[in-house]
């Protein structure tokens, strides 16, 4: 869901090679200096939806980033793509051929080497899958292992690999024979895993409160030398009153999101930290185009009209900072004069040409979001209020992320305005237009339920543009932006999200990376007294 800031150097220089550093050393396992304490994250969802690593595409990448790894991570701290599974790598001069070279001595957590023919397969089978994510891996046309250590990738058109295999979705590298002759996407649905990550699956237990278990892996290729958490708990806490508490209480190390007003009373805390990141994630109200009075671009503009931009981002008090458009600053197609203001006048003028509104008939409008997220609520208030006085009522229902999804894919079942948060998968934009704005059939995570074949046209050129046009790139993005927002008002993007956690003093080297949002690297902490 599925970051734009090393792209931007990466595709305006994709016409010479490219090389990474080398990855370093592995350190032998030494469970030396660990803690028995788990590490505990506090979520207010379900956490896992998709064990399957080739179509995961939802909350659980918040476990799995600790379970499995990728060629190359990327680092937000100093915006570039750093060894993981690939120790170096070089591409062509063209950017449509890239080599990478391996780690030695890596095993899946099958006790099965980790070479490039695993990982071939490995990514050929998320390519095969062809599920949400899978759409990172386009510009493959072939994959080479000509030695163990060797992976060579041929490229329908250029595109920047070092970035994409960074990705916080289909980019893992796991064991496609972990499940012997059983059919792998079952396998994996009980919660088996076949990741090369420093943790592994203990226990899953869906729909308890401490519904996942991690324990770390001995023979973990990074070894385990000095201080670390040898396991984690990601409990589902929908109430933030209460995540809030048991972080008090030291019950719960990390909580994922607080409120404005409990994230100010924990900055003043003893024993607690907080830590406010800028993030690529903003919340968007999707507006149902194909059935119900939103069909009507009359009303669907009302509706953006009537959303009180400002008064969100004031109330969110720092956790959120006003969009303009769809791209977040900081990544290519990020467009300066799209930013949204609430106009009642406006949103009157409108509603009354569609035959609602003041003085003319009521209308009823169905909306579901997150249940246990204060920042959704808040919109949800604000805009129940401004649509009251427009003689419209908005019928709210909180709702599990599953839950919420699987009803607005179900035709027949769909919501009128459905809200939900959206980052990219590698830092790029192109997440936010191929996943929410493009037609798909079965509905994915397009719940506009747009469907213009000259919208996906233009959405289909930006990955090569991006890659080979930087200035038309931002054209290309900027059109789209005005089309869909401003012509079509297909959606509206409250706020762009800062990231304000809460966790415990006592888990050091906590630092937040934007380009897997919500995922706490437990490995890299270092648990103290």
């Amino acid at each position: 869901m599925s970051l734009r800031m090393r792209a931007v150097a990466v595709t305006a220089g994709l016409a010479v090679s490219v090389t990474a550093c080398s990855g370093g050393t592995v350190r032998t396992a030494e469970q030396g200096g660990s803690t028995d304490k788990p590490f505990v994250y506090s979520f207010n969802l379900n956490v896992v939806t998709d064990w399957d690593p080739a179509t995961s595409y939802s909350n659980e990448n918040i476990a799995m980033q600790n379970i499995y790894e990728s060629l190359t991570r990327y680092d937000s701290t100093v915006k570039q793509v750093k060894p993981q599974l690939a120790t170096k790598w070089v591409s062509s001069a063209d950017g449509k051929t890239w080599t990478f070279t391996l780690r030695d001595g890596v095993t899946f957590h099958t006790g099965r080497a980790v070479d490039s023919t695993a990982a071939k397969e490995a990514i050929e089978r998320t390519i095969k899958k062809n599920g949400g994510p899978a759409y990172i891996w386009g510009a493959v046309k072939t994959i080479d292992t000509p030695d163990p250590h060797t992976l060579v990738f041929h490229l329908k058109y250029a595109a920047p690999l070092d970035l994409i295999s960074s990705s916080g979705y289909a980019a893992y590298v796991y064991d496609t024979k972990a499940a012997g002759t059983a059919d792998p996407k079952s396998w994996f649905g009980q919660g088996h895993d076949a990741g090369t990550g420093p943790y592994t699956v203990a226990s899953w237990n869906k729909g308890q409160e401490t519904e996942l278990r991690l324990k770390a892996v001995p023979s973990y290729w990074g070894g385990w030398s000095g201080a670390h958490y040898k396991s984690i708990e990601f409990r589902d806490t929908p109430q933030v009153t209460t995540a809030w508490q048991q972080l008090r209480t030291g019950e719960v190390s990390y909580v994922q999101r607080l409120n404005p007003q409990l994230f100010a009373q924990a900055q003043h805390t003893t024993g607690i930290k907080t830590r406010s990141t800028p993030s690529f994630q903003n919340l968007i109200a999707f507006l149902n185009t194909a059935a119900g009075p939103l069909k009507d671009v009359s009303v669907r503009k009302a509706v953006q009209a009537a959303i009180d931009y400002d008064g969100l981002v004031s109330a969110l008090k720092g956790s959120g900072t006003a969009a303009s458009g769809v791209v977040p600053n900081g990544l290519i197609g990020a467009t300066p004069g799209l930013g949204a203001h609430q106009n009642t006048a406006q949103a009157t003028q409108l509603l009354n040409q569609a035959g609602y509104g003041p003085g003319k008939k009521a209308l009823r409008l169905s909306l579901t979001y997150a249940q246990g997220d204060a920042d959704q609520q808040t919109l949800v208030t604000l805009l129940s209020s401004a649509l009251r006085g427009l003689n419209v009522t908005l019928d709210a229902k909180p709702m599990q992320w599953d839950a919420q999804w699987a009803q607005a894919k179900a035709a027949g079942k769909r919501q009128d305005i459905f809200l939900m948060y959206w980052y990219p998968d590698y830092p790029d934009a192109y997440s936010w237009f191929l996943n929410l704005f493009h037609s798909a059939s079965p509905v994915n995570f397009n719940l506009t339920y747009l469907k213009d074949a000259g919208v996906d046209a233009a959405i289909d050129k930006l990955p090569e543009l991006t890659a080979t046009n930087r200035t038309a790139a931002e054209q290309a993005y900027a059109d789209l932006q005005r089309k869909l927002l401003t012509d079509d008002a297909v959606a509206a993007v409250a706020y762009v999200q800062t990231y304000q956690r809460a966790y415990v003093t006592g888990a050091d080297g906590y630092v937040d990376n934007p380009a897997y949002p919500n995922v706490v690297f437990a490995y890299n902490l270092r648990p103290t007294a």
